[in-house]
């Protein structure tokens, strides 16, 4: 099973490319996890939100491999602890499919982006900046694997 955290803005600040990637690496080597970043439309040519939304979805559908289980992060997706996002990796690998989970841009995710998921999780109650919250998705599933590994990373 191959992990790709598909976020909308290939511009972050460095602080933010370094922190996500710091999680990134730790994961041992049969554990595929990358970060495939996909450019945010301009919000400068006056198009309409939902066009906007659905030319980052064609960038979306684009990075994600053919037959990936497609988890959408939104705020209205269901709420996991770090124990049961655990679990949902353990699922995941026994599904067998790659994985994508998918980070909208400033306005969100195209609601047929949304429709098509397998899921829906919700990263957090709080309204995070885009920089932070790929860096807060990658710690969570570092710590989740850690779980399932045992590693003293995760102490409850």
């Amino acid at each position: 099973m191959k992990l790709a955290l598909v976020v909308v803005g290939q511009r972050v600040p460095g602080w933010a490319e370094t922190a996500c990637q710091d999680y990134l690496k730790r994961f041992p080597p049969d554990w595929r996890v990358e970060l495939k970043a996909v450019k945010a439309e301009p919000r400068t040519q006056g198009k309409t939100v939902d066009a906007m939304k659905a030319a980052e979805a064609q960038r979306i559908e684009a990075a994600c491999a053919k037959g990936a289980r497609r988890v959408v992060l939104d705020e209205r997706g269901t709420r996991l602890t770090t124990a049961q996002l655990a679990q949902r990796l353990l699922a995941w690998q026994l599904d067998g499919r790659d994985v994508a989970l998918l980070v909208g841009g400033p306005d969100g995710l195209a609601d047929t982006l949304k429709d098509s998921a397998d899921e829906t999780l919700r990263l957090s109650d709080l309204t995070l900046p885009h920089a932070f919250a790929r860096v807060l998705l990658a710690e969570a599933l570092y710590r989740a694997w850690s779980v399932n590994a045992g590693h003293p990373y995760h102490r409850e």
